[in-house]
């Protein structure tokens, strides 16, 4: 990245939605650390016209993203447990 050049807003996205994750370990994002985040994070000045609120939903919308790809992985590993779980019965 050349000096001066800002991180597209789909990374300020990304970044937000996993720094939120990890500090709260909620999936509802929180409208003050969202305010804060957009402030002191750069994203007004690298997107000076961007809407904090359009920003919190996008953010948003990463975290519901994530979270139901994690449900689906969950539900999938569970079911490889019954599998082989079922299979050492059987023996």
């Amino acid at each position: 990245m050349s000096p001066g050049a800002f991180p597209k807003l789909s990374d300020f996205v990304e970044l937000a939605a996993a720094e939120y994750y990890l500090e709260s370990g909620r999936v509802e994002l929180d409208a003050r650390w969202i305010a804060a985040y957009f402030q002191d994070s750069g994203v007004m000045d690298a997107y000076p016209r961007q809407d904090p609120v359009a920003f919190g939903e996008l953010v948003q919308k990463a975290l519901d993203t994530h979270a139901e790809r994690a449900g689906k992985q969950m539900r999938l590993h569970l079911a490889r447990i019954a599998r082989v779980k079922g299979r050492l019965r059987r023996r």
